[in-house]
């Protein structure tokens, strides 16, 4: 898909600041840390729409960008960092609930996780979550640039067998680098949108 324009509309801190268009949605989900922004920017082929960060846990809203006036990724707060308080999580933790049980216009979202690593009990438990609120899900397996070729199929069997993931759900092997794996990513975030 060609990214025509991309910008922030929002960055919400609850349901009464999320975007009233009836316009459908991919949420990003992912660790603290994990290369959200850098998919993000990827994607829509911009340097630094999504700003990364190097300390982990600073996204703490939901922000919602608009691409091509058709349809918002939201990039949600990243999970599993241990620098952040009790009070904040729980924040985060309603914050999440509210929008993934509740938003109509969600159509699937993208779970982040990083190849190189088996899925921690945190992404284990986020794919299990969405699972739980009938959200589709496509697992993003990033930095792929960072492995050997020969270890690939060993990790992605990793990552397909510690989430369990479902038959429905694609498993998508990417590389911000490179980009290996865009118009894989884009073809099935497109077949969610259904636009």
């Amino acid at each position: 898909m060609k990214v025509n324009s991309a910008d922030i509309v929002i960055s919400a801190a609850s349901q009464k600041q999320y975007p009233k268009a009836p316009i459908p949605e991919i949420a990003l989900a992912g660790r603290s840390n994990v290369g959200k922004s850098s998919f993000i920017n990827k994607m829509i082929q911009r340097k630094n729409l999504a700003r990364t960060s190097s300390k982990p846990g600073k996204t703490q809203t939901l922000n919602f960008y608009i691409i091509n006036d058709l349809f918002h990724f939201v990039d949600v707060p990243g999970y599993g960092y241990a620098k952040v308080s009790k009070t904040e999580r729980a924040k985060w933790g309603k914050m999440m609930e509210e929008y993934f049980a509740e938003r109509e216009q969600l159509r699937a979202t993208a779970l982040i996780i990083d190849v190189r690593h088996k899925p921690s009990e945190d992404d284990r438990v986020m794919y299990d979550y969405l699972k739980h609120f009938d959200v589709p899900v496509m697992v993003i397996a990033t930095k792929l640039d960072k492995i050997k070729k020969g270890q690939r199929a060993k990790q992605l069997k990793l990552v397909r067998e510690t989430l369990e993931i479902e038959d429905e759900d694609a498993l998508i092997p990417f590389s911000s680098e490179t980009g290996e794996g865009k118009d894989v990513a884009w073809k099935t975030m497109l077949s969610h949108l259904q636009l």
